[in-house]
């Protein structure tokens, strides 16, 4: 049957769960994509187009895709801290989209969020004065009920900050060849290779997990990279999966950045959770110019994920000691402190029966997303505290990737003890199971349209944990 227009909402919207594909031969993995850079420039505006097309995770097996500029995901975009720039988003899909800088710190009214519905064939421009820290952000679409479809269809891109600390560092910087950007998704496929998102109570409970995962939309590719340091930028786009990334042969390397940037200096490791939309910036050591594989540690297997095939002359590069700095605000700052907890169900705003027959909706506090209620009142340039936890028992062991548009925080404590060496940084995404203290500084403004938070596991964003608050 060929496709059609409209196959990357028909085709996907599909009940049940697949089977893990059927295999074949193996052959030589594919090269790494690398996403076209585009250098965002004041006073040149930049058009990012949604589509529909085709892609063929497996060869000659076409699946219903969409993406930017393009049939999948999307271009990097790459701005300089202290720019403003502007885009303008097309519409070309059969359905209302948006599109969120997911990490940038942007008024309200450029953010992007599911109050500024973009229908099918129409735009939206977005001006984005861009003044914080050099950092891996984001972009993807946020329609309320309809995110994850879309992300989990093709729709999401890399969106880099860079600025002149971060440049003299001498940090690997040469994109697609020492600075890679690796988008991280998985994807159910069935047994006729043919990409499908399942829907039922099962992906409603836990998110949509994968059978097959994918780097830059393949399937355990190979990247040929200097034989020296070499930055790998890596995104979690999945919808819900949690990373435990590693290397094979247990090499080491260090972490440099979360989601706000820089860390104050390198964090050696063997291996890194990486939570649904948390992004990370880690630099590996090919001087050795051995092969390596980087994957994902599960209890039940070892996942492949990134062949790399170090190569030319070895270059060993000194690491800098130091990286960032910034000031935490001080806890005498802080304005007011809020609880939040995070509550599930099964049938999106009905909810499930919880203890004494009690309905448990997907939301805050119990209460699902509502688009005309404001939730929390922020005032500008406040520091608070929040204090976000996950109902327990109902099988609710699962933790919750927690975001916040428009801020940066910092995690304060887990279940009352002081973070762990994983929690440094500055972090717009933290996974949640115990209580978690998050000081949280509000420099947007969002006086009429407001910010969300949200879980990032898509599903339960679309069923309607999400909350919303202005900031005046």
């Amino acid at each position: 049957m060929p496709l059609r227009r409209r196959d990357i909402l028909q085709g996907l919207a599909v009940a049940g769960l697949a089977p893990v594909p059927g295999r074949s031969a193996a052959p030589e993995p594919p090269a790494l994509p690398v996403p076209p850079l585009v250098e965002l420039q004041p006073g040149v505006p930049a058009t990012l187009t949604a589509r529909v097309g085709a892609t063929e995770f497996f060869p000659g097996k076409p699946s219903p895709t969409a993406g930017y500029n393009g049939s999948l995901l999307g271009p990097t975009l790459r701005v300089r801290s202290g720019d403003e720039v502007a885009l303008e988003v097309r519409n070309e899909l059969p359905e209302a989209t948006t599109v969120h800088w997911h990490g940038l710190l942007v008024p309200a009214t450029a953010d992007g969020g599911p109050h500024d519905p973009i229908e099918p064939g129409a735009g939206w421009k977005a001006v984005l004065p861009v003044r914080q820290p050099a950092s891996t952000c984001w972009y993807h679409p946020h329609p309320h009920g309809r995110t994850g479809l879309q992300v989990y269809g093709g729709l999401a891109g890399m969106l880099i900050v860079t600025d002149r600390e971060e440049q003299a560092l001498g940090l690997p910087s040469r994109y697609g060849v020492d600075d890679l950007p690796l988008l991280l998704q998985d994807k159910v496929f069935d047994r006729g290779q043919r990409l499908i998102y399942p829907r039922g109570p099962m992906a409603l409970m836990h998110g949509v997990h994968g059978n097959t995962l994918l780097v830059n939309g393949v399937r355990a590719p190979r990247a040929a990279v200097p034989a020296g340091l070499v930055r790998l930028r890596l995104l979690n786009g999945a919808n819900a999966r949690v990373y435990d990334l590693a290397f094979e042969d247990g090499r080491s390397f260090h972490w440099i950045a979360s989601d706000g940037g820089l860390l104050r200096e390198p964090v050696p490791l063997q291996r890194l959770p990486l939570a649904p939309a948390q992004r990370a910036e880690i630099l590996v050591d090919f001087s050795d110019a051995r092969p390596a594989l980087l994957v994902n540690r599960t209890p039940a297997a070892v996942q492949p994920l990134l062949h790399f095939a170090p190569a030319g002359e070895r270059r060993p590069t000194a690491l800098p000691r130091k990286l960032a700095s910034w000031q935490t605000p001080s806890r005498g700052a802080v304005a007011q402190r809020r609880r939040l907890t995070m509550t599930t169900g099964m049938e999106g705003t009905g909810g499930m029966q919880g203890m004494h027959g009690m309905p448990m909706p997907h939301g805050f506090d119990g209460k699902p997303f509502d688009m005309a209620r404001i939730d929390q009142r922020v005032k500008l340039g406040d520091v608070e505290v929040w204090e976000v936890s996950a109902l327990p028992g109902m099988m609710m062991d699962q933790p919750h990737p927690f975001h916040m548009h428009g801020v940066h925080f910092e995690v304060l404590r887990r279940d009352g003890q002081p973070p762990g060496p994983l929690d440094a940084g500055r972090r717009d995404t933290v996974l949640v199971q115990e209580a978690v203290e998050l000081l949280v500084h509000f420099t947007q403004p969002a006086p009429r349209v407001p910010f969300m938070y949200h879980c990032h596991i898509l599903e339960h964003e679309d069923a309607g944990m999400m909350g919303q608050f202005t900031v005046t």
